[in-house]
């Protein structure tokens, strides 16, 4: 799906499904250099089974046409205009890395419609060292291999996957390398610069779980612990022997988790849980 967004385009993968407003609503936003196909698996899933399953493109990656934006603020202000303009009632809201701060700058935001939220392999604040901002500007390449390296646990790099004869690491450098110049640098940008995770965390009013990888070296689990704090009555999942490449390297536990805590809520609006 193409949707005009300030005069550009804005790509959405619904899994070939129609929107129907008689159907719960799910938004899917991915992290840096990435693109909507990082939630094949959990978009199809849920459009399957009577959701509208969207994942986003954001600008200037992927399908989405204009220039990738440099703050999460922006970002998440792009996002609600493509809600705007698809006159989204309700919704849940799953991202990961890049996209979890956007989703929770987008849910901490006054009348919104955020029903559910889930962060994914997240930290707030989200820093990048300055050897990977440098090599995002001056060499690309190297910064690819850096991030690509950094991202999949020990396990992943042995070869094992849930989803046989696929390189995980080798789909990372591709979908890394099909990005456009200047994307891995704004992205880095925006996650570095956001300082605000903490005091937005503290307006969450919806149910959030966070889904963490035990073995993240991006965004380590133990660094939580302030956004945890910051949102009362969060569920933290921690998927043992996994990274930050999450929804790669344990595809269908993403689902499972996301199935457990979406579906198994799905009727219960704007209400803390307790678990």
């Amino acid at each position: 799906m193409l949707i005009p967004i300030d005069n550009q385009s804005a790509f959405i993968y619904t899994s070939n499904h129609k929107l129907s407003p008689d159907q719960p609503t799910i938004l899917f936003i991915h992290g840096a250099a990435n693109d909507h196909s990082v939630w094949n698996m959990q978009c199809r899933y849920f459009a399957a089974h009577g959701w509208n399953a969207l994942a986003f493109d954001l600008p200037g990656h992927g399908q989405s046409t204009g220039e990738p934006l440099s703050t999460i603020t922006d970002l998440a202000s792009w996002i609600e205009k493509c809600v705007q303009a698809l006159e989204l009632e309700e919704f849940s809201i799953v991202g990961h890395s890049m996209g979890s701060l956007i989703g929770l700058e987008f849910a901490a935001r006054p009348n919104n419609t955020v029903n559910h939220l889930v962060l994914v392999g997240t930290n707030a604040p989200m820093p990048v060292s300055e050897t990977l901002l440098e090599m995002s500007q001056r060499d690309l390449s190297t910064a690819y291999e850096l991030v690509n390296q950094y991202s999949f646990s020990g396990r992943a790099k042995l070869g094992k996957n849930d989803l046989p004869g696929i390189s995980m690491q080798g789909v990372s450098m591709q979908l890394m390398n099909r990005a456009k110049p200047g994307v891995l640098h704004a992205d880095f940008s925006a996650c570095n610069s956001y300082n605000e995770g903490i005091s937005m965390a503290r307006k969450i009013k919806c149910p959030t779980m966070l889904l963490l990888g035990s073995d993240d070296k991006m965004t380590p689990a133990p660094r939580t612990d302030s956004l945890r704090e910051a949102i009362p009555g969060c569920v933290t999942k921690v998927l043992p022997g996994t990274g930050h490449a999450i929804m790669a390297e344990q595809p269908n536990q993403v689902t499972d988790n996301l199935k457990d805590f979406l579906i198994g809520r799905s009727t219960v609006s704007n209400r803390k849980d307790q678990t």
